[in-house]
């Protein structure tokens, strides 16, 4: 049996818990209202006040699944959505499936997804799909496949070159979520994106996000949104940076992350159709961004020792 180094193992089992996230992403894309979601999306209502090209590309993407049958292709990603978690669990034909996954997500970024846009009032980030591809890019960089996996070994090696561009792409998107959060409509509306999440919501969450609505209330809430667009700011200067500050920045990065993702995003929740937290085929967006941290912690903080 191949002995594995400390890193090694953590980059398997970062690549394990998130191939559990699209488990459960895919059980939620079993629900009816999720299909029904998908097929309104290609309605191309989107593109409004987008710009030309991206009105041409939606009318066009829409067209294409039109003539597939909406239906057709939500059954499609739903499998699609099931080997992707099997590869990821089980290392099974990774990193094909990797590869298959950051293209997959750009599809759904650029046209479910509508690039994250229309980027009008209110806009704070580049939207969920994208994400999820930049994981698998670090999946693919890790190159841990062969580590607890069902496939035997095949002496994977990190890549430190695709590491560090892994990091600086993420530092990238930092910036760009960190460009919106610096819009004075952000800024003076902030604890509105806390509130909108309420609706819909179990008991306990709705009381944890009023206990945090109610403390920026009594901070100010202009004061609040200074401070998530200076944070945002910080954590994408170090990632963009990289070397020692690396060591600290990652658990600022997932502590920032999980709580907007238990506040703003409602821990991801109501699972329902138009609710105003997450759509109900996704567990959330900037949880996923935890799992981009956990691969950079697995590379700085498990690197061998020369």
């Amino acid at each position: 049996m191949a002995e594995y180094s400390p890193q090694q193992r953590a980059f398997a089992a970062v690549r394990i818990l998130f191939g559990f996230a699209w488990l459960i992403n895919t059980a939620l894309q079993l629900s009816p209202a999720y299909r029904a979601h998908f097929l309104g999306t290609f309605s191309a209502d989107w593109v409004s006040g987008q710009p030309a090209w991206v009105m041409t590309y939606g009318h066009w993407m829409a067209s294409v699944v039109t003539g597939i049958g909406p239906n057709l292709v939500a059954w499609i990603t739903i499998v699609l959505d099931v080997l992707l978690a099997v590869s990821l669990i089980s290392g099974l034909f990774l990193p094909f499936f990797a590869y298959v996954g950051v293209f997959y997500n750009l599809w759904l970024w650029s046209t479910v997804g509508g690039f994250g846009g229309p980027y009008t009032q209110g806009a704070t980030d580049p939207g969920t799909a994208i994400i999820y591809a930049l994981v698998f890019v670090f999946v693919i960089s890790s190159r841990s496949w062969d580590c607890w996996s069902l496939a035997g070994t095949r002496h994977g090696r990190l890549s430190p070159a695709a590491m560090h561009t892994a990091r600086i792409l993420f530092g990238l998107l930092w910036a760009f979520d960190a460009f919106w959060k610096w819009q004075p409509f952000f800024l003076h509306n902030a604890v509105t994106y806390l509130q909108q999440a309420l609706p819909g919501e179990p008991a306990w969450i709705a009381a944890y996000i009023t206990f945090f609505i109610t403390i920026i209330n009594a901070v100010g809430p202009f004061l609040f949104g200074v401070f998530a667009a200076l944070a945002e700011s910080v954590i994408a200067l170090f990632l963009l940076i990289g070397g020692k500050q690396l060591r600290w920045i990652i658990p600022v990065g997932i502590a920032y992350s999980f709580g907007v993702w238990t506040t703003a995003e409602g821990w991801g929740a109501p699972y329902l159709p138009g609710s105003t937290a997450n759509k109900g085929d996704v567990l959330g967006t900037t949880n996923i961004y935890i799992f981009a941290f956990l691969f950079l912690a697995a590379w700085v903080y498990f690197r061998p020792h020369k």
